[in-house]
């Protein structure tokens, strides 16, 4: 009796052991599947680890590895970061690195903006731009070579000289232009937008309001040179007041006779011939 207890015992116990340890290697299993796998997810992570971050993401975000010192971390967000760009696959959305001279992109064949030192161009990021396009160290692209633009000339001025519209034979007449187009860096640059050339026009006379003022200086001068003479007594004014009457008698008498003589001599003259 006391040999049958005894053995029921020891099955009873060999029974828990293997129970026990078929619950510790299911244990094992699921540690090695899932390792420090996180119950509770932040940060729109759908699975997470305590050392790894987001091991996968809810729907429609996307999953992106940000390191931190030496360390790689999973992040789930609604949009791929500056530098990467964004593809969805059906088990996983994720963000995948743009090119090194890429500073973002559309994918990994066609860039929409490069790092410093590049130049856009189709998608490309060139150290120099090819030929017929040049840098735009604006946009940081290759843009098409401007070149300068201009109107048609203006009609010819007036012809004029010293400023003046009259009083002269020859003088000068401009014309202009504008510009409507201004070069780039490597395009043509604009032509001269004033042209002058010499002009001949029918001599008249300046009226009042067109003289200018050197022509009413040398008035003024004309004048001053009148006043003076005027104010300037003749010689013979003087000498013809300081005569008596008789003396001027005497010379009106003297003057008819030297013209009476001259015809006498005329007629003598005409005689003898």
């Amino acid at each position: 009796m006391h040999l049958r207890l005894i053995s029921c015992f020891f099955i009873i116990l060999n029974f828990m052991e293997y129970i026990g340890s078929q619950n510790a290697s299911r244990g094992r299993r699921q540690r090695r599947t899932h390792p420090n796998v996180s119950q509770g997810c932040q940060g729109g992570c759908a699975t997470c680890s305590d050392y790894n971050g987001c091991l996968s993401c809810k729907p429609r975000l996307f999953f992106v590895l940000e390191r931190i010192g030496m360390k790689q971390i999973g992040v789930c967000l609604s949009s791929c970061p500056s530098g990467y760009y964004g593809t969805r696959y059906p088990d996983i959305n994720k963000c995948t690195k743009c090119k090194a001279d890429c500073d973002t992109c559309f994918n990994k064949n066609f860039c929409t903006k490069c790092k410093s030192g590049f130049y856009l161009h189709l998608g490309k990021c060139l150290d120099n731009c090819p030929e017929g396009l040049e840098a735009s160290n604006h946009t940081m692209e290759c843009v098409n070579i401007v070149h300068c633009e201009v109107s048609e000339w203006n009609p010819w001025s007036p012809c004029t000289k010293k400023g003046k519209t009259c009083g002269f034979k020859r003088g000068t007449e401009t014309r202009v232009r504008e510009i409507i187009q201004h070069p780039s860096a490597k395009g043509n640059l604009c032509p001269p937008t004033n042209e002058t050339r010499k002009c001949t026009v029918q001599r008249k006379k300046c009226q009042k309001g067109e003289r200018g003022k050197k022509g009413r200086e040398r008035k003024r001068k004309k004048v001053n040179k009148g006043e003076s003479k005027e104010a300037i007594p003749d010689s013979k004014d003087l000498e013809s007041s300081k005569e008596t009457p008789e003396q001027r008698e005497n010379k009106q008498q003297q003057k008819k006779r030297k013209v009476q003589d001259k015809q006498q001599k005329s007629v003598s003259v005409s005689t003898v011939h």
